[in-house]
């Protein structure tokens, strides 16, 4: 017997079978057998749930058992479709457990039930042989020359070719001169080809290229961080990471933060494979996505490019994982499951045997602590490629030279953005900040205008003449009058976001050719694509944009970028500030003097002394991060501790305020562990529901899930009161 219950002779030995369904249960249920059903692990199935036909995956182990074999409800059907392979069920249950979250809410992110219905074959026509005998007129010899024997063609295509009309085929048809057949369907995807000529390596790429195809070749999990500074081509080289898996007949997942970034990534990939990949993200059409998903469990798409949700694709043998920008909160999921993509790629490639690479150039603090421990190896490429150098980087002091005032961009940031026009070469502003302002408020009353659903200020939209709050989406006109004191003309914005920035670079630089970049601007590939044909075909004199900018592009006629507000992201008290700025302007300098021209970056700060804008000046991030973990290390803060938090939300402050009480009188202790809160949430109203933070903090050897586990046990959450738990929190709000 099997743990299964199937004899060894491969006949069901027990009527049940545990099912797991895409629903937030705390696991699988019991199922009965059919007589001559034999369901295995991993296999789909139709079950009864209510009064609902509900699909799910047979799931391993014994079952419950609690219920007796009476009281089950049957499996309805097996379905036709692949398998959930072992791997991909031992990551859920590994994402479950990490994060405490409902197996069955892991379950879903990896089941595509729309994937799992195939669309119905496409059907045409093929000559009948031999040939009935029956009058052919001139428009029926014409489809008969057209068709070779054997062929098969679809009508519409078949009638444009003979130049006659679908009413001729439909009586050739009835006539019995053309016979119904399934037209064979071409390859979801070509094969990439790994001997397709790529660009040339430098000594430093070739290195580590090799040694990226020995880790793939070894067939085994490994962990490595490629690091490099910007434009060093960290690309090329997991290319040829790609290339061996490609010749060992196994299957690549290359993971990318921002699913704008993969324009320019898919054309780099077609010019070193002659091919482009397959691609995943949530701006696929639903057919695209069903042909997609069944590709790639069926071994069809030996590459594929993807957002965080193509790590639970239902790769048969995945071979090779790379994590590009690895270092991109991005990663992180924050609503339903809460998971960071990142690390559960590497739990993935462990699950598949595989080699995983961490991408970027300005590695996580967490990545790096790993590197220093000895669990993953760094390839490091110390130049960029082709010979161009890295940019000049200069500080605006805003104190010395301030803008004009109601003004943003300082004296010596308009001068060098003329004086880069005037050689004919493109300059790029940032700001990470949408929309017109981040305030609106009252001259007369001082009234802000704020989000009625959650505790943050509406952002001024004034292209299409909104408020709106970035966090719940609530949206509602500007109003003509302040709605405390009704003062006409008084509501003013109050600081820069890019559409202001926009406004005045029209003013300073009217002749010049504007592209602004953002999420608003740029909502999926193909207008991220064709920005980017714009840019390089020179079509754009000045580029505006938020943290969107800042990754994978490559303009090589790019030579100066300003940064408006180099202080932005150090403000409020977030654990991982200082490290998030420095890597964000480092990676948005990096997109200067890729090329020939040399790059010059310019950062506007009021506070040209901070730690961050000195390591960016000195071009010495490495001491940056040294400093970082130095100071983080004597708290046990991450990445030497582990944290998770706990989010009370309620309708009411004080039903919000009892649970976290309770949470609070039951939270654990001991050594190395410490609870801090219950305290309100930064944003303690989130789309109307009140929000209290706790936070449990230990020492890195101590498993911070047992302990929740624990905990929570203790705490019931009543009425409207939920209790979310995210483990290894990236954001505080």
């Amino acid at each position: 017997m099997d743990g299964f219950g199937r004899s060894l002779t491969g006949e069901p030995a027990a009527a049940r079978v545990p099912v797991l369904l895409p629903y937030p249960f705390a696991g699988p249920f019991d199922y009965k057998v059919p007589p001559g059903m034999h369901p295995r692990p991993g296999d789909l199935v139709l079950v009864p749930l209510n009064r609902r036909a509900e699909v799910g995956v047979v799931w391993d182990g014994p079952g419950d058992g609690t219920l007796a074999d009476s009281r089950l409800k049957p499996v309805t059907a097996l379905l036709d479709a692949p398998p959930m392979r072992a791997d991909l069920r031992q990551l859920i249950d590994w994402i479950a457990a990490y994060t405490l979250a409902p197996p069955g809410d892991v379950l879903a992110m990896a089941l595509r039930v729309n994937a799992l219905r195939p669309d119905a074959p496409a059907t045409g026509w093929r000559r009948a042989e031999p040939l009935p005998d029956t009058r052919i007129t001139p428009p029926r010899q014409k489809v008969l020359d057209a068709l070779v024997a054997g062929e098969v063609r679809g009508g519409g295509d078949l009638a444009k070719t003979a130049g006659v009309s679908t009413a001729v085929i439909r009586g050739m048809a009835d006539a019995g001169l053309l016979l119904p057949a399934v037209i064979q369907a071409a390859p979801p995807f070509l094969l990439p080809d790994p001997e397709h000529p790529g660009p040339v390596l430098s000594e430093a790429q070739a290195e580590a290229a090799t040694a990226l195809r020995e880790a793939v070749a070894a067939q085994a999990f490994s962990v490595t961080l490629l690091d490099g500074v910007t434009g060093s081509g960290k690309t090329e080289v997991y290319h040829e990471a790609i290339a061996e898996c490609l010749r060992r007949g196994r299957q690549a997942l290359i993971l990318l933060p921002e699913i704008a970034l993969s324009s320019q990534w898919l054309e780099r990939f077609t010019q070193r494979f002659g091919v482009a990949p397959a691609a995943w993200h949530s701006d696929l059409p639903s057919r695209l996505r069903r042909i997609t998903w069944r590709a790639v469990a069926a071994g069809e798409a030996p590459v594929v490019v993807g957002a965080r949700s193509a790590l639970f694709l239902p790769f048969p043998d995945l071979g090779l994982v790379v994590i590009d920008e690895e270092h991109e909160t991005a990663f992180k999921q924050e609503e339903g499951v809460v998971y960071h993509a990142r690390d559960m790629a590497i739990v993935r490639a462990r699950l598949c045997r595989a080699p995983a690479v961490l991408v970027s150039a300005t590695p996580s603090l967490e990545t790096t602590a790993n590197v220093e421990a000895g669990r993953y190896r760094r390839l490091h490429l110390p130049d960029r490629h082709g010979g161009a150098l890295l940019p000049e980087i200069a500080l605006v002091d805003l104190r010395d030279t301030p803008p004009e005032r109601g003004q943003f961009l300082a004296p010596p940031l308009i001068a060098a953005i003329d004086a880069t026009f005037a050689r004919g070469e493109q300059a790029m502003l940032f700001l990470n900040r949408r929309g017109y302002a981040p305030l609106t408020l009252c001259r007369a009353c001082g009234h802000r205008m704020q989000c009625p659903n959650c505790t943050a200020w509406l952002v001024e939209h004034r292209a299409r003449r909104l408020l709106q709050c970035h966090h719940c989406g609530h949206a509602e006109p500007i109003p003509p009058v302040c709605p405390v004191c009704a003062a006409q003309h008084s509501l003013t914005a109050v600081g820069p976001g890019i559409e202001r920035i926009t406004e005045e670079a029209a003013a300073c630089f009217p002749a010049a050719r504007t592209l602004v970049m953002a999420s608003d601007t740029l909502p999926g590939p193909a207008a991220a694509a064709e920005a980017a044909r714009a840019i390089a075909a020179r079509e754009v004199d000045l580029i505006i944009g938020t943290q969107i900018v800042a990754k994978g592009w490559h303009f090589p006629h790019l030579t100066l970028v300003g940064v408006v507000d180099a202080d932005l992201g150090l403000a409020g008290g977030d654990l991982r500030a200082a490290e998030r700025t420095v890597q964000l302007l480092h990676q948005v300098s990096g997109r200067a003097g890729r090329a020939e021209a040399p790059g010059r970056v310019l950062l506007q700060t009021f506070s040209p002394e901070h730690p961050v804008m000195q390591a960016l000046l000195a071009g010495d991030l490495p001491r940056f991060m040294a400093d970082e973990a130095a100071q983080r290390r004597p708290g046990n803060w991450p990445p030497f501790g582990r944290l998770a938090a706990l989010i009370v939300s309620a309708d009411s402050p004080e039903a919000a305020d009892a649970c976290s009480r309770d949470l609070a009188r039951a939270a654990p202790h001991g050594d190395g562990i410490l609870v801090l809160g219950p305290a309100p949430a930064p944003l303690a109203i989130l789309r109307g529901r009140h929000r209290r933070r706790l936070l449990l903090k230990t020492r890195r050897e101590i498993a911070v899930q047992p302990l929740l586990r624990a905990w929570l046990a203790q705490v019931v959450a009543k009425g409207s009161v939920r209790i979310d738990v995210d483990v290894d929190p990236m954001s505080f709000l």
